[in-house]
């Protein structure tokens, strides 16, 4: 059943990225109807795809790299709905939606069966820590993307160039907002994610910090993105904050790849 649903979900992202990308540059129904059902449907897939896998283990699914690939990719395609809902940003979906592709089909493609569950993961804290940080991880993917955006919008004004591509993209202060709040909301869900891995390492270990790779790497993520947010609360905006969101996004994903290869409780599965 969860192979399944992997693949219609495959199917939903791929028909909801054509979609997307169609909507860019003609006027119709497709951006604004069929794209967001599509991409609604993909994510309805995907989370009953993790349902279910968590429903046979019996347990919170996401203990492992693939289980964690397929959590953050669900996470994205939601929020990215959610943003679309609230702000005209429909060129999201067109970034959304290919991320939520291409991370089900190594997700499909390297399907793993589910394993017993480890005891240091037997604990109330593992869902809320887990969630807490995919949920920022997803956030600042929203961000990243609306700084792809923001840039190119920035690059076609500055060249004077007008089409309806670009009439059909966001303002530059609607982008602007948009990553400001996406970073001051991902940032709290980080931070929440920090201290409750704190707290069931205490728990779990009996000390809250452990010298590894993981550990290490979240800490200098937030650190990166703490700095951000201050000089963005600051009134730092515009290209500079753009780039930044997207350097700091790209160590956050190298974090998150290559802590997979290294020794710890971290590398690879939890435990």
């Amino acid at each position: 059943m969860e192979v399944g649903l992997l693949v219609l979900a495959l199917v939903c992202y791929l028909l909801s990225t054509a979609a997307f990308v169609i909507g860019l540059f003609t006027s119709g129904p497709v951006a604004r109807v069929f794209a967001p059902i599509c991409l609604f449907m993909a994510f309805l897939c995907h989370a009953a795809a993790i349902a279910a896998r968590s429903y046979v283990v019996g347990y919170f699914a996401v203990t492992d790299v693939y289980e964690a690939t397929s959590f953050f990719a669900c996470l994205t395609a939601g929020i990215g709905l959610l943003v679309q809902w609230r702000l005209p940003v429909s060129i999201l979906g067109a970034i959304v939606s290919p991320i939520g592709f291409v991370l089900t089909l190594g997700v499909y493609v390297f399907y793993t069966q589910a394993r017993a569950l480890p005891p240091t993961l037997q604990s109330t804290w593992f869902p809320i820590h887990v969630t807490a940080a995919f949920l920022g991880n997803a956030i600042f993917a929203v961000a990243f993307g609306a700084s792809l955006v923001y840039l190119l919008k920035e690059k076609q004004l500055k060249q004077k160039k007008s089409s309806s591509f670009l009439r059909r993209l966001p303002s530059l202060e609607t982008l602007d907002v948009l990553n400001y709040r996406s970073l001051s909301w991902g940032f709290l869900l980080l931070t929440v994610g920090l201290l409750t891995g704190a707290v069931w390492a205490e728990y779990a270990w009996g000390k809250f910090w452990i010298w590894e790779p993981r550990l290490i790497l979240s800490v200098v993520t937030w650190i990166l993105y703490a700095l951000l947010l201050h000089y963005r609360s600051a009134g730092w905006r515009g290209r500079s904050a753009a780039m930044l969101t997207i350097m700091c996004f790209a160590v956050l994903v190298v974090s998150f790849v290559s802590v997979q290869f290294f020794p710890g409780r971290h590398g690879g599965q939890f435990g």
